[in-house]
């Protein structure tokens, strides 16, 4: 399959001090007369993996000690903050909002807004080079306030003093139990004045409670991870389709707060509660929207189209035997694709067949074709296409669970290489989770 970085991504959750090259660390090591567990990058690179993957909270958190520690000067700030972003676009971000606690890297006596400035330069010289070689990258620190160091309202405004200098949000991290944002009300009532997004860590290492206090004392607009507000929503033992939401849980929906979650930390970190060494299959969030969404007859493997038309019709075909929409809907994605091109090819060999939502959509959901041949659908950068998938939506957000879950599934190679070579439904199902 060809290279998933190609897909244009964004960025909302992700640490400065948790992105530094090997190389880098070693290199800056050796300047300073820091110890490292390795004294060279592939030693390292493997000590951070295994240390990330150990079990072990205070393991993992050791990692970020020798990350923050080649992170006192300005020059390496900058130096570190250019090369996240180049990494990023190379992964092919568009945009990527970067989060760091500048109160941790103040030991060789910068400022706090020397240090903003340091890390801003660096994004700034990586935005400037990327587009230099035709790509596009914009980027927007988060100001992190450390949970423990009772400095938020100091934090803050930091926050407000950079705004419009590349910080776009305050952060909120550190450990939850006995630390909760409640202490620092009064700071995030004046970020809510200075009208300054907020963005907390809440529903980690903590539950239903720490959620409600990121909502209420922190006015947060998004939770960072938040996988556990699982512990909020009740499902009936006896049947998966019966299901309900405590109060926080129905706020968290209702209102739109978004879950910055990132399944692969909260195994590391053993955020997944209830579960002893929990595997991806696990996380209560990953995926599950896609099998839902495949009805009954709404998958053919194996199947043979000669053109970008034919195709479409069958990811059509599936939608109309799973009862998602009718015949005149399958038309309208044709007829869409003919009006606005090859969009809807939209990663490396897939196409999401869809159109706009109407009267001829009956339910939200989701077909999906996994062709004999590829077929050329006119895309220059992902062509040719073996896997169509058919989109029918009521409305406009209808479909964001579903987008979410696909994903997951295109930056995912292993999978797609296994959709690919599945020749019966249960697997394809068992392949979405």
């Amino acid at each position: 399959m060809t290279d998933y970085r190609a897909i244009p991504k964004i960025s909302l959750h992700d640490h400065l001090d948790g992105g530094l090259r090997p190389e880098t660390i070693v290199e800056i090591s050796d300047a300073i007369g820091h110890k490292l567990p390795a004294d060279n990058a592939k030693d390292l690179n493997q000590w951070f993996l295994d240390s990330c993957d150990s079990g072990s909270l205070v393991r993992y958190l050791e990692t970020f000690e020798h990350t923050i520690a080649v992170m006192q000067s300005e020059e390496n700030l900058a130096r570190v903050a250019y090369e996240f972003a180049l990494d990023l676009a190379k992964d092919g971000v568009i945009y990527g909002e970067i989060r760091w606690a500048p109160e941790q890297h103040l030991r060789n006596g910068l400022s706090l807004d020397q240090a903003v400035e340091a890390v801003e330069a660096g994004l700034a010289k990586a935005r400037k080079e990327v587009r230099a070689e035709g790509g596009y990258l914009a980027t927007g620190q988060l100001i992190t306030a450390m949970r423990q160091n009772d400095k938020a309202q100091e934090i803050a405004e930091l926050t407000v003093r950079h705004r419009n200098k590349g910080v776009v949000g305050f952060d909120y991290a550190g450990p939850e139990d006995g630390f909760s944002p409640t202490r620092h009300a009064g700071a995030f009532a004046w970020l809510n004045e200075q009208l300054m997004p907020v963005t907390l860590h809440a529903g980690e290492a903590a539950g239903r409670d720490s959620i409600r206090a990121a909502i209420v004392d922190g006015r947060t607009l998004r939770l960072g991870h938040g996988v556990r507000i699982i512990e909020d929503v009740f499902v009936d033992e006896n049947d998966d389709n019966k299901y309900g939401f405590g109060e926080v849980a129905t706020w968290v929906l209702e209102r739109g707060i978004a879950l910055e979650l990132s399944p692969s930390s909260n195994l590391q970190t053993g955020a997944i509660p209830g579960i002893e060494n929990p595997t991806m299959r696990d996380h209560p969030v990953v995926m599950s929207a896609l099998n839902d969404a495949l009805g009954q007859n709404a998958i053919q493997l194996a199947v043979s189209a000669s053109t970008w038309s034919e195709a479409i019709t069958l990811a059509g075909n599936g939608l109309e035997l799973s009862g998602r929409s009718t015949s005149e809907y399958t038309r309208a994605m044709i007829s869409a694709f003919e009006e606005l091109g090859p969009y809807m090819v939209i990663a490396p060999g897939i196409a999401l067949a869809h159109a706009r939502p109407s009267s001829e959509v009956l339910s939200t959901g989701l077909s999906l074709v996994v062709l004999e041949s590829s077929v050329e659908f006119g895309s220059e950068r992902f062509d040719p296409v073996r896997i169509v998938f058919g989109l029918a939506a009521i409305d406009h957000d209808g479909h964001i669970d579903l987008m979410a879950g696909l994903s997951e599934l295109l930056l995912d190679e292993t999978k797609v290489n296994m959709l690919l070579q599945s020749d019966n439904e249960s697997e394809v199902r068992r392949l979405l989770g």
